[in-house]
């Protein structure tokens, strides 16, 4: 297809019925299918995205907002993918664009690889922070944790919500209202009757991911994750804010072995919102 008909393509937003094209966009580009994520962003965020006339997507993104009542104080831009036949003719720079526009000056953030971080900059995003991505079989060492946790119960979730609140700086409520339909366990850290720490851990492909990580301080975050690796036979995946360096030594030597590090990016504000050393892992890259 020429370069001038792929810039008269529309781009569209896209609905939980698109979730079957999205999945072919992501094994297109050789990531996995990944319809459980799919299916919560296209749900709890907005789509946007680009039709082949000759069938499926050119190109798509996920912007998940957050913000109290009405007002959007922060947008997360993930699974920005374009189709191999389509890659590098500046598909993805204008759907961005377009994205960056339609959020009207909101400050969005995203997590940026290596190969994707210089489109990025282009568009104005600069690095605020970088995470480490951690994977394998989580050993335990056989000690007592040192904070008490538990499974989450209904009658949890408006302090979960009060609590993430605080940490991340925005209300996340339309995204961790589905938490528990979306995880296999979510799992709290109690300190005389109140919850200080919260994490799930949701299927993905054969792992299950840890996130969101919040936690009071880093032996909570430990607490939390080996209580979440004790409930599950599938290994374990976390992406980790380097600035926590202590629990990422711990995760390491408990099995989980570094994969890749990215980059944290930021448009429209100088940096991340909330308290960042009780935030440790995010419910997903694709949404922060």
């Amino acid at each position: 297809m020429p370069i001038f008909s792929l810039a008269a393509l529309p781009v569209r937003r896209l609905t939980p019925r698109d979730l079957t094209a999205c999945a072919d966009l992501s094994q297109d580009r050789g990531w996995p299918r990944e319809e459980h994520k799919w299916s919560l962003l296209l749900t709890a965020g907005h789509g946007y995205g680009i039709d082949d006339p000759d069938g499926g997507l050119v190109a798509a993104c996920v912007v998940t907002e957050y913000g109290s009542g009405q007002r959007v104080e922060l947008g997360a831009i993930g699974m920005v993918l374009v189709a191999e036949r389509h890659s590098r003719k500046g598909v993805g720079r204008r759907l961005m664009r377009h994205v960056v526009a339609a959020m009207d000056g909101t400050p969005l953030t995203l997590h940026a690889t290596p190969l994707g971080r210089p489109l990025y900059e282009e568009l104005g995003f600069k690095t605020v922070g970088r995470a480490e991505m951690l994977m394998g079989r989580f050993t335990p060492d056989g000690s007592e944790p040192s904070v008490l946790t538990r499974a989450a119960t209904a009658e949890d979730l408006p302090s979960i919500l009060r609590l993430d609140a605080e940490v991340f700086g925005v209300d996340r409520t339309p995204i961790l209202v589905r938490l528990p339909a979306f995880a296999d366990q979510v799992r709290v850290a109690e300190e005389g009757g109140r919850i200080v720490g919260y994490a799930a851990a949701w299927p993905n492909m054969r792992t299950h991911v840890v996130g969101p990580l919040i936690a009071r301080d880093t032996e909570t975050a430990k607490a939390l994750v080996e209580s979440l690796a004790a409930h599950t036979e599938r290994p374990l995946r976390t992406d980790v804010d380097v600035r926590h360096e202590e629990l990422l030594v711990w995760a390491k030597e408990r099995g989980l072995a570094p994969v890749m590090t990215n980059a944290v990016m930021m448009l429209g504000a100088p940096e991340l919102p909330g308290d960042w050393t009780r935030r440790f892992a995010p419910l997903t890259v694709a949404a922060g």
